[in-house]
Order: structure tokens, then sequence, then C-alpha cells
């Protein structure tokens, strides 16, 4: 115990003789780095390592520069000149890089459109923000988030306006090309169009289904074509033909109105035949493609005098064939008048429902139809769902 007493001793002797040498040094010496770190010394020090590893390790070039320009304050050199430039460009890929981290990544959406306000602000036509934010309001939507859906569409229309003008983007991601990425903006508008106005989502559900992509392959693409056609054009005129000659006799008008709905119910069953060629023995469509065939069936067996001869042949060749654009309106009877008359339509308003518990890894689901019994044909509900995964991401 004696020995332990005069080793403690001895210890503190010491250290109170090293006290004041190190308090001599940290206080006394105004060059310290732990005191001082605007000396020159260490600006030159952080400069000379923003130099090194600006190109390799820019994470780390930042952190050097910000520290140069904390401690050099309002000087204006070409050092400083050149290190706020740097930190500026530096900052805004950072932001350009945290975009499509929060939309694919996070599915942080709100967060997303605020950073992507902020961006579009000081550079309107920044082409990959512009295609980020389209379609990450049709992801949104899924998530049941329909608060940025109206920007969106905004942005997806600028950006398919800028890309069809010959302007491009560095990189794809999450789409693979050019034609992918159109076709995903067009149809990210119709999804989010259709519900309240399939007239006006028709236009780009067709061009999405005409662009190479996975959604050409797809039979929710082609449900929601015919979907948007029996909810809009085909609602529309068949309600304009009971109003107007409903229980009256046949006349040139009324010929002329019936060619121009036949017109719409054949795009209908090329649609329906479309997503039942692409559904094919497929079990992940093992729900939805009874439902295309009853649709099909009915619609095909109205323009075939109720018979279904040729319909097996047409669904097995569909695919080969272009997708027929929207029909242009007839002025004049065709050279075979129409036989058939429309049956009641109510000219329902569509509801514009989301699909629950999808992703945007997930595969679109269906338009959502009301397949009319024979001699009843009311409008289809159409329902949006999430698109399908982009290749390469």
């Amino acid at each position: 115990m004696k020995r332990m007493i005069q080793l403690l001793s001895v210890g503190a002797t010491v250290a109170m003789l090293a006290l004041p040498l190190a308090a001599k040094s940290v206080i006394f010496e105004p060059n310290s780095p732990a005191q001082d770190q605007c000396s020159q010394e260490n600006k030159d020090a952080f400069y000379a390592t923003f130099r090194e590893v600006r190109k390799t390790d820019e994470a780390k070039a930042y952190d050097a520069a910000k520290k140069y320009l904390a401690c050099a304050g309002s000087e204006d050199t070409d050092i400083t000149k050149y290190l706020k430039k740097w930190v500026g460009s530096y900052e805004e890929g950072t932001k350009k890089n945290q975009l499509p981290q929060l939309i694919y990544n996070d599915k942080k959406y709100d967060e997303a459109f605020t950073l992507g306000k902020t961006m579009l602000a000081s550079e309107p036509e920044n082409l990959k923000a512009l295609i980020d934010l389209g379609y990450a309001g049709y992801l949104a939507s899924v998530a049941k988030n329909n608060s940025h859906s109206a920007d969106a569409i905004a942005y997806a229309k600028k950006a398919i306006q800028l890309l069809e003008s010959g302007k491009t983007v560095d990189a794809w991601t999450p789409f693979s090309n050019k034609d992918e990425t159109l076709a995903y903006l067009n149809y990210s508008i119709g999804a989010l169009t259709v519900g309240q106005d399939p007239g006006s989502a028709l236009p780009y559900l067709i061009k999405a289904a005409t662009l190479e992509s996975n959604l050409k392959k797809l039979p929710y693409t082609y449900s929601y074509i015919a979907g948007a056609y029996e909810t809009g054009s085909y609602a529309k005129q068949s309600a304009d033909y009971q109003a107007k000659y409903a229980g009256k006799d046949e006349t040139p008008e009324s010929k002329l109105a019936l060619a121009n709905i036949n017109q719409v119910v054949d795009r209908m069953v090329d649609a329906y035949a479309r997503a039942v060629a692409a559904a094919g023995s497929d079990a992940a469509y093992s729900k939805q493609k009874p439902e295309w065939q009853e649709s099909l069936t009915t619609w095909y067996k109205y323009r075939h005098d109720k018979s279904e001869a040729g319909m097996p042949e047409m669904v097995a060749g569909i695919l080969s064939k272009p997708l027929p654009p929207e029909p242009t309106p007839l002025t004049s009877l065709p050279a075979s008048a129409p036989a058939a008359t429309p049956a009641s339509g109510t000219g329902a308003t569509p509801t514009n429902g989301t699909a629950t518990g999808m992703t945007p890894a997930s595969t679109p689901q269906p338009v959502k139809t009301t397949a009319p019994a024979a001699g009843n044909k009311p409008a289809a509900t159409v329902k949006t769902n999430a698109p399908a995964k982009p290749r390469g991401r």
C-alpha cells in the first residue's frame, strides 16, 4: 500500500508539471490548427487538398473548398471566384442526383416535387428533372397521393415537347432509351387523365402503345385504350344517338351517326382483342383475361350479327398488325350502311381510382370495364393503376 501511494504521488507530480507546458502549447501558439483553422498555412492546405481530389473525390473536394471559402470570408480573389463557381456547380449536381433518389428509391414524392420546383425555377428546361417529375406524379397517384398530378402532367407534356424537338439527356435511367421514356411519359399522362377526360387521355395511351417499350407488350395497355374509347367517344356518341334518333324512322343522318359509332366499336374490339392476345396463357393475367374476353365477345358479336365466327382467328393475328389510330369522323356514309343500332348508353361519368398496394415496380392493372349485355351498352368505368417497371431500374 505504501508503495502504491508513492507511485500515485509521483504520477500526480508529473501531471502537475506537465500541465503548464500543455496549456502553453494550446493557449499561446496562435498558429495551432486546433485554434486557428484559418491560418494561411491551413488555407493553402485546404486548397491543395481541393486541387488534388477534385476529379477523384468530389465530396472531399467540396468539403475542402467550403472550408477555404469559410476562412476567406469576403476575399475576392481568383481562387475564391473559382471555388465559389465550383461549389455552386457541385451543389446543383447534387440536387440533380437527389431528385431521382427521392422518387425511385425513397418514394418521398412531396420532397421530390419541392426540390424539383426549386430546380426548374432556375433551369426551366432541365429535361431530366421534367422527365422524373412527369413520371413521379403518376407513381405518387399510385401511392394515393394525387396532390401533384396537375404539376406532373404539365412536366410530362413539357418533357415530351423537348424530346420530340430533339433535346436529349446524358442518362435515361430508369428508362433504357428515348422511346421508352416517351412511352412512359405518354402513359403517365393518359393514366392521370383517363378517369376525368378519357377523350383527352386516349391519344396519349395510343402513343404509349405504339412506341417501342415493354408497355407495348402488356395487355393492360390495350385494356386502358378500350376503356378510354368506351367511356369517351362511344358513351358520348351513343347518348347523342339515343337522344336524336331512338324510336324514329331511319334517316341518312341516323345511318351516318351509327356508322361513326361503329368505327369506335371496331377500335374497342381491336383493343380488347389485343389485351386477350397479349395476356395469352400467363397466370399473371388469369383474373383479368376473362373480363377482357367477355367484353371482346360482346362487342364482336354486336358488330358481327351476334356471331363469334372469325373471332379466334382475329385474336391470333392481332398483335402482328399495327394499332389503328383514332377514327376520323365520317362525313358521308360508307359503301355499306351499318346494320346494327346502338343500345341505350348512359354516358355515365367514369370514376378515377388507383391501385391498392402497388409500387413503382409493379405491373399495371387493367382498366375496369363493365361489359355491356347484348342490346344494352353502358359506358365503362375506368380505373387507373400502376404501369410496368421500366427496364434498367
